[in-house]
């Protein structure tokens, strides 16, 4: 399926105590999810970042299937993290975390990033991300505009660099996820925006550009 998704987490944006209280964070992840973290990852993510880190894979799966059923419905107690693993770190002050997603009969692979200021995540339907670029930008508003303009920057900035003769530019789909033009031609390239607080981020099939 050609589509991508992610979704990010501004940490300094979150309710700590909040997060922890059974009663909230039962609404984002299932019994077994709990599970999984008291047996395989309360060692290495305290309980509020692996809340908010399943949301951003749930939300990240939501992204992906959308783009495909237009009137799909997010439900994060659906999409259930089966798997999810510490793999290497990229840099000392981020972790990665591979992940596997159910979602009725969609089999979800997940690729996150965990720092101390946020966690951002991306989805593909093969555990393959060797053809999705991504990238991540602290910005200094928090406006909804600012956001949304800032991050259409990045990615269009990215795609300038790649391919200095060609002409880029984003739209939204009467859904509502961003769709990629080049050379006024709509590209068969799937594109995911997302943002909170200060920080944007996007993911981008780019193999179809090659």
């Amino acid at each position: 399926m050609t589509s991508t998704g992610n979704d990010i987490v501004a940490l300094g944006a979150i309710n700590v105590d909040r997060t922890k209280q059974s009663d909230f964070y039962s609404k984002i992840i299932v019994d077994a999810e709990k599970a999984l973290y008291d047996n395989a990852l309360s060692g290495v993510l305290p309980l509020e970042h692996f809340v908010w880190l399943a949301w951003s894979v749930k939300e990240s799966v939501y992204r992906f299937l959308q783009r495909h059923q237009h009137d799909l419905v997010f439900s994060p107690s659906k999409i259930n993290v089966e798997q999810l693993t510490r793999g290497d770190a990229a840099s000392n002050d981020q972790a990665i975390f591979d992940g596997v997603s159910g979602f009725g009969s969609h089999k979800m692979y997940s690729r996150s990033v965990v720092t101390g200021e946020y966690i951002f995540s991306v989805v593909n339907d093969e555990d393959d991300f060797a053809h999705i670029y991504s990238d991540v930008k602290r910005i200094g508003s928090t406006e909804p505009a600012d956001q949304s303009a800032a991050v259409r920057d990045l990615v269009l900035h990215k795609l300038q660099e790649l391919f200095p003769a060609d002409r880029f530019k984003i739209e939204k789909s009467t859904v509502g996820f961003p769709v990629l033009f080049r050379n006024e031609v709509e590209a068969d390239i799937p594109l995911s925006f997302a943002h909170h607080d200060h920080y944007v981020g996007y993911s981008l099939g780019f193999d179809a550009l090659i």
